[in-house]
C-alpha cells in the first residue's frame, strides 16, 4: 500500500484540524483544512491502488478514479465540488474584491465542508479496508493456507 496509511493518517488529523477550526471561529480555515482532508484521503487511495494522483481538484480526482475500477458514488462527487471551492477562496484575500477570506465565511459553510470531507474519508477508509482484507486474503491464498491460516490445498497451476 505504499504510503496509504500516511496519507489516510494525515487526512484524520486534517479533519480534526477542520473541527477544532470551527470552534474558534476560523471558518475559512475549517473550510481548507476540510478540502486537505479529502485530498489527503482521496490520495492515500490512489497510494493503496498503486496509482499516482496530482493536483488538488479533488472532482476530477473522484472522476479519475473510475480509470483504475473504483466508481465513487455522485453524492461524493457533489461533495468534492464544494470543497474544491474553498482550496484558494478560503486562503487569499484577493479571491473576493475587498476583505480577507474570515470576513466571508459563516460556521453554515464550515459544517457544511467538514460534512463533506467525513463522507468522502469515511467512503475512503471502506475501500481501503476493504482492500486491504483482499490483499490479505491473496497473500493467505498464495503461501496455500487457507482463510483459517491452517494449510489448506494447494491450487495446481499448470506445470
Amino acid at each position: 500500500m505504499l504510503r496509504a496509511r500516511d496519507w489516510l493518517e494525515q487526512a484524520r488529523r486534517d479533519l480534526r484540524h477542520a473541527e477544532g477550526s470551527v470552534g474558534l471561529g476560523d471558518y475559512e480555515w475549517a473550510c481548507f483544512a476540510s478540502q486537505q482532508a479529502a485530498e489527503k484521503a482521496l490520495k492515500a487511495l490512489y497510494q493503496a491502488l498503486g496509482a499516482e494522483a496530482w493536483g488538488h481538484d479533488l472532482t476530477r480526482l473522484l472522476r479519475r478514479l473510475r480509470e483504475l475500477g473504483v466508481e465513487p458514488p455522485e453524492e461524493l462527487v457533489a461533495y468534492a465540488a464544494i470543497l474544491d471551492k474553498h482550496y484558494v477562496a478560503a486562503r487569499y484575500p484577493s479571491a473576493y474584491t475587498e476583505g480577507y477570506p474570515g470576513e466571508h465565511y459563516t460556521r453554515l459553510e464550515a459544517e457544511q465542508c467538514i460534512r463533506a470531507a467525513r463522507a468522502i474519508l469515511g467512503w475512503v477508509e471502506g475501500l481501503l479496508e476493504a482492500l486491504g482484507e483482499r490483499a490479505e486474503r491473496g497473500a493467505r491464498e498464495a503461501r496455500g493456507q487457507d482463510a483459517r491460516g491452517g494449510r489448506g490445498a494447494l491450487r495446481h497451476r499448470g506445470g
